[in-house]
């Protein structure tokens, strides 16, 4: 199933970031809110992974559910407050979140190169479950 399109307002930069600006190149995608304790679980992780992945072979973003926070801010100043190193775009309310077919947060969507959904992971996948289906996103046709 292709990916739904989308254009999102970076956190920090204001700058939009659509899901064409990674054309050709796997995505990884987490959708995530600030009070979730499996998503504060779940970000160290993903930091982890961000900081020691190539940005030339896998795009890794973020996307903040601003419709599943206590208030519009949560999730910027959450950001901000902990210096995510990562792309962290704020959803238009759900909107991308349910374009996605999510039901939970956290959840992470793997993308091929041409941006099909491989798979979903929802808040009861570990991070080991995620790391292990990579591959399937990261070989090349």
């Amino acid at each position: 199933m292709q990916a739904p399109s989308f254009a999102l307002e970076e956190v920090q930069s204001g700058e939009v970031i659509s899901l064409t600006d990674f054309k050709g190149k796997p995505v990884m995608i987490t959708f995530w809110a600030s009070w979730c304790p499996d998503c504060m679980k779940d970000l160290p992780m993903k930091e982890q992974f961000y900081q020691h992945a190539d940005a030339d072979t896998l795009a890794f973003l973020t996307i903040n559910v601003t419709g599943r926070e206590r208030s519009e801010e949560a999730g910027k100043d959450f950001t901000i407050k902990n210096n995510l190193p990562f792309l962290v775009l704020q959803d238009s309310g759900r909107e991308t979140y349910d374009k996605f077919g999510c039901t939970g947060v956290p959840t992470t969507v793997l993308l091929n190169q041409d941006h099909q959904i491989v798979h979903l992971f929802d808040d009861k996948s570990s991070f080991l479950d995620i790391a292990k289906a990579l591959p399937d996103i990261m070989t090349s046709k």
